[in-house]
């Protein structure tokens, strides 16, 4: 074959492979562009996970990801969706109203649980992502009912020892159904907070504990005036004692007192004693 020949041919088939090579650079890059139109990107903050789910338009296997996207950033088809779970202690709060204690008296009180996702992962996929409304609150609510109708409203309202007792007695009861339940929980504490009366039972409270107080009140009294009483008869015990070994008369015994009460007021030297006859008091001067 003539060298021409051969170099026309050679030539060829180079632009073919150029071609080739374009057609596949261009394939790759419309491939490349339209994953980055279809994809979406996931990023966790700290202290949150997120579950994956996928659900594919034409094929493969939809379901959860056993590999949750942790703090960072991860890309999904933008058919994916995903759920943020926090895998930080959370804490729930419920507000109960009208609860019959022991002795039948309405309480309204707030109380609140405190747990701690273990598994993001298991908790979706078998519990979905209302884990708590669906799973742990009636739960809880029942549980903090059933405690708090054992003990009476006093107890309730005041007494530190039977809040604690209650809430020793959720906690139990919750630790129990969570791991019945398999759920990838952490109970972390329950707080049972003092309950509050009717303004009806309040009221009553504080009239009883007024009237407790007026009567202390007036026992105090009644004491310092028996204590005042029985000062004045042991003085006037003491005085009527001194007067009769002084066999001093009544009308003698006055006349001393009397002089003892004018020699004190005359003891500064405010007074001067003037004698016309026994019976003058003396003269004060006044300032």
């Amino acid at each position: 074959m003539p060298k021409e020949r051969k170099m026309e041919i050679m030539g060829v088939e180079m632009s073919k492979g150029k071609i080739a090579a374009g057609a596949l650079g261009g394939i790759a890059f419309i491939v490349l562009l339209g994953w980055l139109f279809m994809a979406r990107a996931v990023a966790p903050d700290a202290g949150f996970e997120a579950v994956l789910i996928h659900q594919p338009i034409l094929v493969g296997h939809g379901g959860v990801d056993q590999t949750p996207i942790k703090t960072g950033r991860g890309y999904v088809w933008w058919t994916t969706k995903s759920v943020m779970i926090n895998t930080q202690p959370q804490q729930f709060p419920v507000h109960f109203e009208d609860i019959m204690s022991l002795d039948g008296v309405p309480l309204d009180f707030d109380a609140i649980i405190r747990l701690r996702v273990i598994d993001s992962v298991s908790l979706i996929k078998n519990f979905g992502p209302k884990w708590y409304e669906n799973n742990v609150q009636t739960e809880f609510s029942n549980r903090v009912r059933q405690a708090v109708r054992k003990h009476g409203m006093n107890e309730t309202a005041i007494d530190t020892k039977a809040i604690e007792a209650i809430d020793t007695e959720i906690s139990k009861a919750m630790v129990d159904y969570i791991k019945s339940a398999k759920l990838p929980l952490q109970l972390i504490d329950i707080t049972v907070g003092k309950a509050n009366p009717p303004d009806s039972i309040k009221n009553q409270r504080i009239e009883t504990a007024a009237q407790q107080q007026r009567v202390i009140t007036e026992g105090q009294r009644k004491l310092a005036e028996d204590a005042r009483k029985q000062a004045e008869n042991s003085r006037a015990d003491a005085d009527n004692t001194y007067r009769e070994a002084m066999q001093l008369s009544p009308n003698q015994f006055l006349q001393l007192e009397t002089i003892k009460m004018q020699k004190e007021a005359c003891a500064k030297g405010d007074c001067t004693f003037i004698f016309p006859g026994a019976s003058v008091a003396p003269v004060l001067s006044v300032k």
